[in-house]
């Protein structure tokens, strides 16, 4: 498979924090599962991924990535306003970008809403409406930080449903959760990170029935504490 995203001998400290990724791959068509205790730098990764953190040694290469918090900001505008907000930002004439933007609206549940102001979604719907305007701008790899950590079942299946169609699509998908039903629902493949080093990377199958690593393992009873 051809990879999105490419890491190589990546090194990044904050404070007394390191993390450290010696290789990692992100394929076309794949969902990553970023797995590990509080505290083991799953978000720290993502934004390295995202651009959004410089690292002190090593590299990210790839196509366009688009990273959403585990709590997207909204626009205080109308919900067809919020999804269009990425294609003005890469210089999208208004018409065509609202019209784009209501299709996907549709898609994703949310045509209904189009006129409201964003801020009266729920929690559900603000996920749904971030990965609209994510999913607009084409990005090669989508990079999410527990985007259904606050979401009822019925939502968190509406917002995996949108991540299996990204995948479908020819993005990566990179997935930080601590759900573990969510991984096997969803993943390709697992990362599992402690302490901020990469214990163990194996396909998602394989990492549930015999883990390489005992901390893995422990992790997966519940035992391992950060």
């Amino acid at each position: 498979m051809r990879p999105v995203l490419q890491v190589r001998g990546l090194v990044h400290r904050h404070g007394d924090f390191r993390l450290e990724v010696p290789r990692l791959e992100v394929h076309v068509g794949e969902i990553l599962a970023v797995l590990g205790p509080s505290g083991s730098g799953k978000t720290t990764l993502l934004r390295l991924l995202a651009g959004l953190l410089s690292p002190e040694e090593g590299q990210v290469e790839g196509g366009f990535r688009a990273y959403l918090p585990q709590t997207p900001p909204l626009l205080r505008r109308s919900v067809l306003e919020n999804a269009a907000f990425g294609l003005w930002l890469h210089g999208i004439p208004r018409r065509r970008a609202l019209a784009q933007a209501a299709l996907l609206l549709e898609r994703v549940g949310l045509g209904a809403k189009a006129r409201q102001p964003a801020h009266l979604l729920s929690g559900g719907e603000a996920v749904r409406l971030a990965l609209a305007r994510t999913l607009l701008v084409e990005p090669a790899a989508l990079l999410l930080d527990e985007p259904t950590a606050s979401l009822d079942p019925a939502n968190t299946l509406k917002v995996e449903a949108l991540l299996q169609e990204a995948a479908r699509e020819g993005r990566g998908v990179v997935l930080a959760t601590h759900d573990l039903f969510q991984v096997r629902r969803l993943a390709h493949r697992v990362v599992f990170l402690f302490q901020g080093q990469v214990v163990e990377e194996a396909p998602v199958d394989r990492f549930w029935q015999s883990p390489q690593d005992p901390r893995s393992q422990a992790f997966l009873e519940g035992r391992l504490l950060p």
